[in-house]
């Protein structure tokens, strides 16, 4: 097991790269959005099941620089079966982390096992990678169809 977060945060990102979690596309879902990065040529389609204010399922689709496609596998797993609002707090959460305006060791929050991306504010060209799954999640919450991140 990794002893270095950078080494455990690299270790994450490319596990789950190689096997994205929730993978695939729910047919019919009642929300869903695309999301793109222009810059780095990241896709994604996030297909999503809600019932009684609660994600039943969520799925997506796409490709992507391995920091997107880890960052939408393990959205995809911390919000499944959460509430709404409680997705969409941390969603909120997770960006402020990534822009290095939350501090996930010194304030409370949601995110869990999330916090291992907290090393992309670091690398500025990555932030949005990082954020789209989670700008895409927010989009098809709010009925958007499409978000962009340039």
């Amino acid at each position: 097991m990794a002893s270095d977060p950078r080494e455990l945060y690299q270790q994450v990102i490319i596990e789950h790269n190689k096997k994205p979690r929730n993978f695939g596309k729910l047919d019919p879902c009642t929300h869903h959005a695309d999301g793109q990065n222009p810059l780095c040529g990241d896709e994604l389609q996030l297909t999503l099941n809600i019932r009684e204010g609660r994600i039943e399922d969520i799925k997506f689709e796409g490709h992507g620089c391995a920091i997107d496609v880890a960052s939408a596998s393990l959205m995809t797993g911390a919000v499944k079966g959460k509430p709404v609002v409680e997705a969409e707090a941390m969603a909120e959460q997770f960006r402020r982390m990534v822009r290095g305006e939350l501090d996930p060791s010194n304030e409370a929050n949601l995110l869990g096992k999330l916090t291992l991306f907290q090393g992309v504010k670091d690398l500025p060209v990555r932030v949005k990678c990082a954020v789209l799954p989670w700008a895409t999640l927010h989009s098809a919450l709010k009925g958007e169809a499409t978000v962009s991140t340039e």
